[in-house]
C-alpha cells in the first residue's frame, strides 16, 4: 500500500492555511453557513456542520463568530445567501483541476476563476471534464511515525477503505464521505489525531511536476486559491518541490 510521497505537500498546504488565517476564517463561515442552512444548526446531528466547526477551533476562529454563523444559515440573522458552484479545467501540460466555490454572485465568480485560469496558462474545462479523475472521500494524513499496524488496525476496525503509506512514513486514511465524522472520531479516541482531516477530492492518478512547469503549476493553483469566492482546490499535479 505504498504510494507517492506527498507529506512535503500536506505541510506546505497546511503552513500556508496558517498564513491566510483571515482567508480560512472567512471561507469556514460560509461553509458553516451554509452547512447550517442545509442540515440545521444542531452540531451533533449535522456532520458537515460539525467537521466545519471543528476547523474553526483548529482556525482558532472565535465562538462567537461560529455562532452567528450557524444563526444566519439556518435564518436567526440576515445575509448572504451563498451558493455551491463547482468549476474544471486544466492547468499545465493538462493537469487536471477541480474548483469548489461559494458566492453570492455567480456571475463574478466564474469570471474570476476563467480569468484566473488563462493568467497563469491553464483554461476552463466543460462540466464532468476532469471530475470523473476524483474521488469524492474522506482523507485523513498522519505524521511520519505514527504507528502503522496499530493505526491500520483501528482504521479498518472503524470502517477505513484503505490505508496508504508514503515514502516518509506518513499514512494516508482513505474512507467514504458518509463515514468519515465517525472515523474521525474513532481514530482519536484511540489515540490518532490527524494532521490533515478533511473531506475531499482525492485524484486517482497523480502527475510530477519539477522545474519552472512545478513553478508555473503552483503560481495558477496559487491564483485560484487566492480568490475570494473560491473554498476548495483540487488537481492531480503534484509540486516536488
Amino acid at each position: 500500500m505504498a504510494g507517492h510521497s506527498k507529506w512535503a505537500n500536506i505541510k506546505h498546504k497546511k503552513a500556508a492555511t496558517d498564513a491566510k488565517r483571515g482567508k480560512v476564517w472567512t471561507r469556514l463561515i460560509k461553509e458553516i453557513t451554509v452547512a447550517a442552512r442545509l442540515g440545521g444548526g444542531d452540531i451533533p446531528s449535522n456532520p458537515r456542520l460539525r467537521l466545519a466547526v471543528e476547523k474553526a477551533a483548529d482556525a482558532n476562529m472565535p465562538k462567537d463568530n461560529v455562532t452567528r454563523a450557524i444563526a444566519r444559515g439556518t435564518g436567526g440573522l440576515d445575509g448572504a445567501n451563498y451558493e455551491e458552484i463547482r468549476y474544471e479545467g486544466y492547468g499545465i501540460n493538462g493537469a487536471a483541476i477541480i474548483v469548489d466555490c461559494m458566492t453570492d454572485n455567480r456571475v463574478r465568480t466564474v469570471a474570476e476563476v476563467r480569468h484566473a485560469f488563462s493568467k497563469f496558462g491553464g483554461n476552463m474545462g466543460t462540466e464532468g471534464s476532469v471530475a470523473f479523475l476524483f474521488k469524492h472521500c474522506g482523507q485523513l494524513f498522519f505524521a511520519p511515525g505514527t504507528n502503522e499496524d496499530a493505526l491500520m488496525e483501528a482504521a479498518l476496525e472503524a470502517g477505513a477503505e484503505d490505508i496508504i503509506a508514503d515514502d516518509e512514513g506518513g499514512f494516508e486514511v482513505i474512507c467514504p464521505p458518509h463515514d468519515f465524522a465517525t472515523i474521525k472520531e474513532a481514530l482519536e479516541k484511540a489515540g490518532f489525531k490527524a494532521e490533515v482531516a478533511e473531506i475531499a477530492m482525492k485524484a486517482s492518478t497523480e502527475t510530477v511536476f519539477t522545474g519552472d512547469d512545478a513553478v508555473k503549476m503552483q503560481k495558477l493553483i496559487d491564483a485560484l486559491e487566492n480568490l475570494d469566492d473560491v473554498q476548495e482546490v483540487y488537481t492531480n499535479a503534484v509540486i516536488d518541490a
